[in-house]
Protein backbone atom coordinates (compact mmCIF):
# COMPACT_ATOMS: atom_id res chain seq x y z
CA UNK A 1 0.00 0.00 0.00
CA UNK A 2 2.97 2.28 0.27
CA UNK A 3 4.73 3.94 -2.25
CA UNK A 4 7.92 5.74 -1.83
CA UNK A 5 7.68 9.18 -4.50
CA UNK A 6 11.06 8.17 -7.39
CA UNK A 7 13.66 10.50 -7.24
CA UNK A 8 14.71 10.30 -10.84
CA UNK A 9 15.42 14.37 -11.95
CA UNK A 10 14.94 17.48 -10.10
CA UNK A 11 12.89 20.07 -11.92
CA UNK A 12 12.46 23.63 -10.35
CA UNK A 13 9.72 24.09 -8.14
CA UNK A 14 8.10 27.52 -7.25
CA UNK A 15 9.03 28.97 -4.10
CA UNK A 16 6.30 28.96 -1.36
CA UNK A 17 5.10 30.97 1.81
CA UNK A 18 4.78 28.49 4.43
CA UNK A 19 3.05 28.72 7.43
CA UNK A 20 4.31 27.25 10.79
CA UNK A 21 1.92 27.51 13.75
CA UNK A 22 3.60 26.50 16.64
CA UNK A 23 6.92 27.37 17.57
CA UNK A 24 8.27 24.79 19.79
CA UNK A 25 11.29 22.42 19.06
CA UNK A 26 8.99 20.70 15.86
CA UNK A 27 7.86 24.12 14.12
CA UNK A 28 10.94 25.69 14.64
CA UNK A 29 12.86 22.87 13.14
CA UNK A 30 10.76 22.64 10.25
CA UNK A 31 10.79 26.31 9.89
CA UNK A 32 14.73 25.97 9.56
CA UNK A 33 14.53 23.67 7.05
CA UNK A 34 12.11 25.57 5.06
CA UNK A 35 14.38 28.48 5.24
CA UNK A 36 17.18 26.66 4.44
CA UNK A 37 15.21 25.16 1.39
CA UNK A 38 14.45 28.50 -0.17
CA UNK A 39 10.74 29.07 1.36
CA UNK A 40 9.62 31.99 2.49
CA UNK A 41 8.58 31.22 6.46
CA UNK A 42 5.73 32.56 8.62
CA UNK A 43 5.81 30.96 11.88
CA UNK A 44 3.33 31.85 14.85
CA UNK A 45 3.12 31.02 18.21
CA UNK A 46 0.40 31.90 20.72
CA UNK A 47 -0.93 35.52 20.63
CA UNK A 48 1.24 38.46 19.96
CA UNK A 49 4.24 38.07 17.55
CA UNK A 50 6.51 40.06 19.41
CA UNK A 51 6.59 37.15 22.31
CA UNK A 52 8.19 35.14 19.76
CA UNK A 53 10.41 37.24 17.98
CA UNK A 54 13.65 36.34 20.05
CA UNK A 55 12.63 32.71 19.56
CA UNK A 56 12.71 33.21 16.02
CA UNK A 57 16.09 35.17 15.69
CA UNK A 58 18.17 32.17 17.39
CA UNK A 59 16.10 29.41 16.43
CA UNK A 60 14.70 29.72 13.36
CA UNK A 61 16.77 33.06 11.54
CA UNK A 62 14.90 33.96 8.13
CA UNK A 63 11.39 33.46 9.16
CA UNK A 64 9.06 35.83 9.88
CA UNK A 65 7.22 35.65 13.31
CA UNK A 66 3.50 36.29 12.61
CA UNK A 67 -0.22 35.95 14.36
CA UNK A 68 -1.57 32.65 13.88
CA UNK A 69 -4.41 33.75 11.83
CA UNK A 70 -1.84 36.39 9.59
CA UNK A 71 0.51 32.92 8.58
CA UNK A 72 -3.28 31.35 7.86
CA UNK A 73 -4.23 33.86 5.44
CA UNK A 74 -0.68 34.43 3.79
CA UNK A 75 0.48 30.97 3.29
CA UNK A 76 0.30 29.21 0.61
CA UNK A 77 0.47 26.32 2.81
CA UNK A 78 0.33 25.95 6.60
CA UNK A 79 2.20 23.37 8.93
CA UNK A 80 0.09 22.55 12.02
CA UNK A 81 3.39 22.16 14.73
CA UNK A 82 1.43 22.86 17.88
CA UNK A 83 0.05 20.91 21.10
CA UNK A 84 -3.12 19.05 19.65
CA UNK A 85 -4.69 20.01 22.83
CA UNK A 86 -4.74 23.73 21.68
CA UNK A 87 -6.01 23.14 18.33
CA UNK A 88 -8.83 24.75 19.07
CA UNK A 89 -6.45 28.45 18.80
CA UNK A 90 -6.29 27.69 15.30
CA UNK A 91 -8.28 29.94 13.06
CA UNK A 92 -10.16 27.76 11.33
CA UNK A 93 -12.00 30.31 9.18
CA UNK A 94 -8.65 31.60 7.62
CA UNK A 95 -7.82 28.49 6.49
CA UNK A 96 -11.14 28.01 4.03
CA UNK A 97 -9.22 25.81 0.84
CA UNK A 98 -5.81 25.93 2.42
CA UNK A 99 -3.65 22.72 2.21
CA UNK A 100 -2.87 22.02 6.02
CA UNK A 101 -0.33 19.54 7.24
CA UNK A 102 -0.78 17.83 10.34
CA UNK A 103 2.62 17.29 12.14
CA UNK A 104 1.00 16.91 15.80
CA UNK A 105 0.32 14.26 18.18
CA UNK A 106 -2.29 13.50 21.18
CA UNK A 107 -0.11 13.56 24.12
CA UNK A 108 -2.83 13.51 27.36
CA UNK A 109 -0.18 14.40 29.60
CA UNK A 110 0.86 17.91 27.89
CA UNK A 111 -2.99 18.13 25.91
CA UNK A 112 -5.41 16.98 28.92
CA UNK A 113 -7.45 13.71 28.81
CA UNK A 114 -9.71 14.04 25.29
CA UNK A 115 -11.69 10.99 25.01
CA UNK A 116 -12.31 11.94 21.35
CA UNK A 117 -8.35 11.47 20.63
CA UNK A 118 -7.06 8.84 23.58
CA UNK A 119 -10.09 6.09 22.04
CA UNK A 120 -7.94 3.03 20.47
CA UNK A 121 -10.15 4.28 17.23
CA UNK A 122 -8.97 7.88 17.14
CA UNK A 123 -7.40 8.93 13.70
CA UNK A 124 -6.02 12.04 14.93
CA UNK A 125 -5.76 13.93 11.82
CA UNK A 126 -9.56 13.47 10.78
CA UNK A 127 -10.16 15.01 13.53
CA UNK A 128 -8.19 17.71 13.30
CA UNK A 129 -10.15 17.46 9.03
CA UNK A 130 -13.54 18.11 10.89
CA UNK A 131 -12.15 20.89 13.28
CA UNK A 132 -10.82 22.55 10.15
CA UNK A 133 -13.74 21.41 7.30
CA UNK A 134 -12.58 24.34 4.63
CA UNK A 135 -9.33 22.87 5.03
CA UNK A 136 -7.20 20.46 2.75
CA UNK A 137 -5.52 18.63 5.77
CA UNK A 138 -2.72 15.79 4.91
CA UNK A 139 -0.50 14.32 7.89
CA UNK A 140 3.23 14.33 7.63
CA UNK A 141 6.14 15.20 9.78
CA UNK A 142 4.29 13.97 12.59
CA UNK A 143 6.42 10.31 13.28
CA UNK A 144 10.06 11.50 13.74
CA UNK A 145 11.52 13.78 16.49
CA UNK A 146 12.73 16.68 15.97
CA UNK A 147 16.35 16.04 17.04
CA UNK A 148 15.90 13.14 13.27
CA UNK A 149 13.98 16.16 11.80
CA UNK A 150 17.13 18.14 12.39
CA UNK A 151 20.09 15.79 11.47
CA UNK A 152 18.92 13.88 9.34
CA UNK A 153 17.81 15.82 6.84
CA UNK A 154 19.76 15.87 3.07
CA UNK A 155 17.93 18.26 0.94
CA UNK A 156 18.65 17.84 -2.90
CA UNK A 157 21.10 19.31 -4.77
CA UNK A 158 19.53 21.79 -6.92
CA UNK A 159 22.33 21.64 -9.42
CA UNK A 160 21.93 17.42 -10.16
CA UNK A 161 20.52 16.37 -13.21
CA UNK A 162 19.04 13.02 -11.91
CA UNK A 163 19.39 11.03 -9.21
CA UNK A 164 21.47 7.74 -9.64
CA UNK A 165 19.63 4.28 -8.58
CA UNK A 166 22.88 3.86 -6.41
CA UNK A 167 22.43 7.17 -4.12
CA UNK A 168 22.56 6.78 -0.63
CA UNK A 169 18.88 6.35 0.37
CA UNK A 170 17.80 9.44 2.78
CA UNK A 171 15.89 9.08 5.92
CA UNK A 172 12.07 9.10 5.32
CA UNK A 173 9.02 10.72 6.21
CA UNK A 174 5.30 8.84 5.96
CA UNK A 175 2.37 10.98 4.59
CA UNK A 176 -1.24 10.34 4.86
CA UNK A 177 -3.87 12.40 2.52
CA UNK A 178 -5.97 12.34 -0.50
CA UNK A 179 -4.71 13.31 -4.19
CA UNK A 180 -3.37 15.46 -5.54
CA UNK A 181 -2.50 17.34 -2.26
CA UNK A 182 -0.51 13.93 -0.87
CA UNK A 183 1.67 14.76 -3.67
CA UNK A 184 1.89 18.66 -3.44
CA UNK A 185 3.43 17.22 0.45
CA UNK A 186 5.75 14.66 -1.19
CA UNK A 187 6.99 17.56 -2.99
CA UNK A 188 7.73 19.99 0.07
CA UNK A 189 9.23 16.38 2.08
CA UNK A 190 11.51 15.95 -0.62
CA UNK A 191 12.75 20.34 -1.06
CA UNK A 192 12.91 19.23 3.37
CA UNK A 193 15.26 17.28 3.05
CA UNK A 194 14.04 13.29 3.32
CA UNK A 195 12.17 10.60 1.27
CA UNK A 196 8.47 10.77 1.20
CA UNK A 197 6.51 7.73 1.55
CA UNK A 198 2.86 7.93 0.33
CA UNK A 199 1.16 5.70 2.64
CA UNK A 200 -2.57 5.96 1.69
CA UNK A 201 -5.89 8.38 2.90
CA UNK A 202 -5.84 10.09 5.84
CA UNK A 203 -7.66 7.73 7.75
CA UNK A 204 -4.05 5.78 7.26
CA UNK A 205 -2.59 7.88 9.85
CA UNK A 206 -3.62 6.02 12.13
CA UNK A 207 -0.32 3.74 11.11
CA UNK A 208 1.85 6.73 12.51
CA UNK A 209 0.44 7.49 15.67
CA UNK A 210 1.75 7.34 18.93
CA UNK A 211 2.02 3.75 19.88
CA UNK A 212 2.25 2.11 16.31
CA UNK A 213 5.63 0.59 15.31
CA UNK A 214 6.31 3.84 12.88
CA UNK A 215 6.40 6.53 15.33
CA UNK A 216 9.65 7.02 16.20
CA UNK A 217 10.86 5.49 12.96
CA UNK A 218 13.66 7.52 11.02
CA UNK A 219 15.06 4.79 8.35
CA UNK A 220 14.47 4.90 4.74
CA UNK A 221 11.79 5.04 2.53
CA UNK A 222 11.89 0.64 1.76
CA UNK A 223 12.32 0.39 5.83
CA UNK A 224 9.54 2.89 6.47
CA UNK A 225 7.37 1.01 3.94
CA UNK A 226 7.36 -2.43 5.67
CA UNK A 227 6.67 -1.15 8.70
CA UNK A 228 3.77 0.80 7.86
CA UNK A 229 2.48 -2.30 5.99
CA UNK A 230 2.85 -4.89 9.15
CA UNK A 231 0.76 -2.60 11.06
CA UNK A 232 -2.42 -4.32 11.13
CA UNK A 233 -0.79 -7.64 11.99
CA UNK A 234 0.99 -5.82 15.12
CA UNK A 235 -0.40 -6.00 18.80
CA UNK A 236 -1.30 -1.82 18.30
CA UNK A 237 -2.59 -2.73 15.24
CA UNK A 238 -5.19 -5.77 16.07
CA UNK A 239 -6.07 -3.13 19.01
CA UNK A 240 -6.61 -0.01 16.40
CA UNK A 241 -8.12 -1.68 13.87
CA UNK A 242 -10.56 -4.14 15.69
CA UNK A 243 -11.40 -0.66 17.19
CA UNK A 244 -12.47 1.09 14.00
CA UNK A 245 -14.54 -1.89 13.10
CA UNK A 246 -16.34 -1.24 15.60
CA UNK A 247 -16.80 2.07 15.76
CA UNK A 248 -18.46 1.13 12.06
Amino acid sequence: MSTPTPRTHRTPRPRRTLGVLGAGKVGTVLARLAVAAGHEVLIAGSGDSAKIRLITQILAPGATPVTSREAAERADLVILALPLGKLATVPADALEDTLVIDAMNYWWETDGHLEEFSAASASTSELVQERLPGARVVKAFNHMGYHELEDLARRPDPSAEAITADAKPRAAIAIAGPSPDAETVAELVDELGFDPVLIGELTEGVRLQPYAEAFGAHGDAASLMKTVDRFPATERGREVMAALSART
